[in-house]
């Protein structure tokens, strides 16, 4: 079989799904007016998959200090960090990333994605075993390619079967490395991370953990599930990614163990992509200044993802097995998946949709990730939408879509009434000071 017959082959598996409306690879944004509404086809959308947690893309802060780098700096480096892509910004990013997370060391790539496959692919090398989690991230499969260690998956969360693996290996020379994440990135469950630090220290393996989903949303200070757990000293090596919570783009790794300076001249990610440009570098520590500052966002941000996820599940939609910013809608099938989210795109909401072979155990979802950002009035008016449709394409009961419907008729006589204050209408002008605000609310 040709390439192109092999190309073709993949077009013709996804015709079907194009056939029922947008194509979910292709989909193009007219504008984003905040961190929570963009212009979609020219409607105002409620956005609900944008891994935006802390709204920090429109943070003033952090624009501001992205400006004036370009000022000073021009836009990009064109050149790697071993070239000529090293200025004192990058350098002054990753003290902020190692302080934050009270480790020695950090070391910044230019993706999330790059630094898994950099930090796995160089810290594991030959005669060394990696052990991961079934349901990890597609870059840590990657970088499991790239390294030349001998890779052994564990069932997902499960440090029972983790500790039978390591059984196995006790005796044989080489390092384990045990790579995990905080909250997996599909149905929003977070790792059994206690308990996977024992299963560590009982073998005497390292410990890497993923925490992209996490930084920022978990822990007291914001530093992801290592924090939450109470097992930072055991971790290793932290991994994460700027184009979430801190609203930018990049990744790093952090860790106590100064070796990982090492990274700098082994790992390929490192050594030949472009660096970080300017304003992306600038924008990063000044978002984690003010995720330090602002443990309230946080706060927020569970309100919104508990306020949602038991909204959805009142409805009757089977949801992700716990509260978590990502929510995840499982559904009975690919064509069921596509058309959902076209029907959510046509009544003014976008959220992400996942189907195999992107997905844990072949699920068909739709996953929302809820920001603090998120204002009552839109965690409100996406559920009535996730009702109508649901209850429309028969995916939940017609009776709970009709209470909820009834429920938001009342809200809204109260406001004709008197009773309330009318949800005002998001412009340009006043949309990221309505999102700074939203955790007042």
């Amino acid at each position: 079989m040709s390439i192109e017959d092999k190309v073709m082959a993949v077009e013709k598996a996804f015709g079907a799904l194009k056939a029922l409306g947008r194509d979910p690879t292709r989909l193009e944004f007219d504008e984003v007016i905040s961190p929570t509404e963009a212009t979609l086809e020219g409607r105002r959308t409620i956005l609900l998959g944008t891994n935006n947690y802390l709204g920090m893309t429109f943070d003033a802060d952090c624009v501001a200090e992205a400006k004036a780098a370009i000022d000073r700096f021009g836009t990009g480096t064109t050149g790697s960090r071993i070239a000529n892509g090293t200025y004192e910004l990058h350098k002054s990013l990753e003290r902020r990333v190692a302080d934050f997370y009270g480790k020695k060391c950090a070391v910044v790539f230019s993706t999330g994605y790059a630094a898994n496959l950099g930090a796995i692919s160089a810290l594991a090398q030959r005669g060394d075993y990696l052990l991961i989690d079934a349901d990890s991230h597609a870059s840590i499969y990657d970088a499991c390619r790239l390294s030349d260690a001998e890779v052994i998956r564990f069932r997902h969360n499960n440090p029972d079967d983790l500790a039978k693996k390591l059984a196995r290996l006790k005796g044989k020379p080489g390092d384990k490395l045990i790579v995990t994440e905080g909250i997996y990135s599909m149905l929003g469950d977070t790792a059994p991370l206690a308990e996977i630090a024992a299963v560590k220290r009982e073998y005497g393996a390292y410990l890497m953990v993923d925490e992209a989903h996490s930084l920022g949303t978990l822990g007291e200070k914001g530093r992801g599930l290592c924090e939450q757990a109470g097992v930072e000293a055991d971790c290793d090596y932290i991994v994460g990614t700027f184009s979430k919570s801190v609203g930018t783009v990049g990744g790093f790794c952090v860790s106590d163990h100064e070796g990982v300076e090492i990274l700098r001249s082994i790992s390929r990610p490192y050594m030949f992509t472009a660096s970080l440009p300017p304003a992306v570098i600038a924008a990063a520590r000044q978002s984690f200044d003010q995720i330090e500052a602002n443990p309230q966002l946080r706060e927020q941000l569970w309100r919104n993802a508990r306020t949602f996820y038991d909204g959805l599940e009142a409805l009757g939609f089977e949801l992700g097995p716990e509260v978590s910013p990502v929510v995840a809608v499982k559904l009975s099938g690919k064509e069921v998946a596509v058309r959902f989210w076209n029907a959510l795109i046509e009544a003014g909401v976008y959220t992400n949709i996942a189907i195999p072979p992107s997905t844990p155990g072949a699920l068909s979802l739709l996953r929302s990730s809820i920001s603090a950002a998120h204002s009552r009035e839109q965690i409100a008016t996406a559920l009535d939408i996730f009702a109508q449709v649901g209850a429309e394409m028969e995916l939940i009961p017609a009776s709970k879509a009709d209470r909820r419907r009834l429920a938001a008729a009342q809200g809204a006589l109260r406001i004709v009434t008197g009773g309330g204050s009318p949800a005002r209408p998001i412009d340009k002008q006043k949309a990221h000071t309505e999102a700074k605000t939203a955790a007042e609310r």
